[in-house]
């Protein structure tokens, strides 16, 4: 499985990506917004220098919601830097804009993903990820988890090779789960990535074993 951090914070990107298990990055206006960062040239900038931190797949989502505008936008995002993948939302026009960038070799991921059928039609229209957003499903008291499940159900029936992104991941649990049903992707910030790290008995066990070591001496 691969592991995507979902910020434009480059500080934890760096961190990441110096753990030795980072293969992308995923942004989208929030979290650009968060950093401060606005303007097109700005954000332009911003993602030339994700690009040249991490050596991977690098989502720029469009921020235009007709097809025209996302075709010209997105035009714009990929002659950045080859590893450029187009964030493309869910909706009419953006399935359109899929086929688009399928047809010219430009990978895309279909973002706000909530529905199998949704999934399935991304899907169809040749995108790379498709990005279900387990966490917010789970808001609302829908499992997120079971929708990771379909979907992965449906693309192995017909051999789609979208790879499933799982997005808004919560913890440490999302992340085992969307590992244990088969997600291809997980996209997350960096604590729940890093929580990964953590259990009582390996702070037990190193915490022994740096005691016994200076009896050693």
């Amino acid at each position: 499985m691969k592991f995507f951090i979902d910020t434009a914070n480059l500080d934890q990107i760096r961190e990441a990506q110096n753990l030795g298990i980072l293969d992308g990055v995923t942004t989208n206006p929030t979290l650009m917004a968060k950093e401060g960062i606005a303007g097109t040239n700005a954000i332009m900038q911003h993602y030339r220098t994700i690009c040249d931190i991490v050596d991977g797949d690098i989502s720029a989502e469009v921020l235009s919601t007709t097809y025209e505008e996302m075709i010209k936008e997105g035009d714009e995002l990929a002659a950045i830097h080859p590893n450029i993948v187009v964030k493309i939302p869910m909706i009419k026009d953006g399935v359109r804009a899929l086929k688009y960038f399928s047809d010219k070799g430009i990978k895309t991921n279909c973002t706000l993903i909530f529905s199998s059928g949704q999934a399935l039609l991304a899907a169809k229209a040749g995108a790379t990820y498709v990005s279900p957003f387990l966490g917010r499903l789970d808001d609302i008291s829908t499992d997120g988890l079971a929708l990771i499940d379909e979907i992965r159900t449906i693309y192995d029936n017909y051999g789609y090779e979208t790879q499933i992104l799982a997005a808004s991941i919560r913890h440490s649990m999302h992340i085992i789960n969307c590992a244990k049903i088969g997600a291809d992707v997980i996209t997350s910030p960096l604590g729940p990535i890093l929580s990964l790290l953590s259990h009582p008995l390996t702070d037990k066990g190193l915490a022994q074993f740096v005691e016994d070591s200076k009896k050693m001496a």
